[in-house]
């Protein structure tokens, strides 16, 4: 019976000396952690990685894989750290041919990797394959235009003069498959409306992948005139190529409309304007009347076309 009121005794809880029970709880336990942390252990850990190449030469396309797992061996307390993001190395590559490593199988880096991860062993690479997209860099210079359209001006008020963009062009720098896709020339979008005043915007040269295409500028200034001008209409002869046989116009002029600078109005009715019908009136079938728009040539830079007539072609 003494026997069994000791051991009840000795688990009992004393809230006397609870404190002093945790803190040898606690240490005990640190004890284990300490002595647990002194061995050697293999786990998973994830590694920086980081390409070496001429960067002013070559562009990745893709984003580089920026991380490498590796199953390592090592000190339990060297493990933890790494774990925890301390000190953990990062893994350099150089690619002497960067166009052409597409893909890296991971099994053959151990070699580079053991030397670049201290005392640490590597056991084998998590990883499978590295995918790799880098090409030549490329420049290119592109001609700038402004797209007006979206200009609205208030009644009797026009475009009165050239438009000025400063600079005229950009010169664009990229991967090579990128550049060379691009087209000729840039359109540069300016939005206004009920505008009286001379326009002076600054516009963004929006291009495709600007992540990866730097712009050189990246903003060009679009300025132009803006002043009273009128509506004024003109008739031009047709210059027609040959005619089929059995092919008729049904005009031999079109009216066409134009807005000018009133203050160009007078040089404008002299402008030796030229409306041109396409060869493509020899593909009418025989029987069809079809309706063709003339192309209007030698417009002055300060007239804007606004309508032009139609031609109505018959094959008999």
């Amino acid at each position: 019976m003494n026997f069994f009121r000791a051991i009840s005794n000795l688990l009992r809880f004393d809230r006397t000396n609870w404190k002093a029970l945790a803190l040898c709880l606690f240490a005990a336990a640190i004890f284990w952690i300490f002595n647990a942390l002194n061995k050697n252990y293999a786990t998973n850990l994830k590694f920086p990685l980081h390409f070496e190449y001429d960067a002013s030469k070559y562009i990745a396309v893709d984003p580089l894989p920026s991380s490498l797992a590796l199953n390592v061996s090592g000190n339990g307390w060297d493990l933890l750290r790494k774990s925890l993001g301390v000190k953990v190395p990062t893994i350099s590559m150089t690619l002497e041919r960067p166009t052409e490593a597409r893909k890296i199988v991971a099994g053959t880096l151990s070699p580079i990797v053991a030397s670049q991860i201290g005392s640490l062993h590597v056991n084998y690479i998590v990883t499978d394959t590295l995918r790799l997209k880098i090409e030549p860099a490329a420049k290119r210079k592109i001609i700038l235009k402004a797209d007006l359209s979206e200009i609205s001006y208030k009644k009797n008020f026009g475009r009165s003069g050239p438009v000025v963009i400063l600079p005229d062009s950009v010169m664009l720098e990229g991967p090579k498959s990128l550049i060379e896709k691009l087209s000729d020339t840039i359109i540069l979008k300016i939005q206004s409306t009920r505008v009286d005043g001379n326009v002076r915007e600054n516009a963004e040269v929006i291009v495709s992948h600007k992540d990866l295409i730097s712009r050189n500028p990246p903003v060009a200034e679009v300025m132009f005139e803006v002043g009273p001008v009128v509506e004024v209409m003109r008739y031009l002869k047709l210059k027609t190529p040959k005619i089929p046989w059995g092919t008729e116009l049904v005009n031999d002029s079109v009216a066409v409309s134009f807005i000018v600078p009133q203050k160009n109005q007078k040089d404008f009715l002299n402008e030796p304007l030229l409306a041109e019908l396409s060869d493509k009136i020899s593909e009418i079938q025989k029987g069809e009347t079809k309706s063709f728009l003339p192309i209007i040539r030698k417009i002055p830079e300060y007239a804007v076309l606004t309508h032009i007539d139609s031609i109505k072609v018959k094959k008999y």
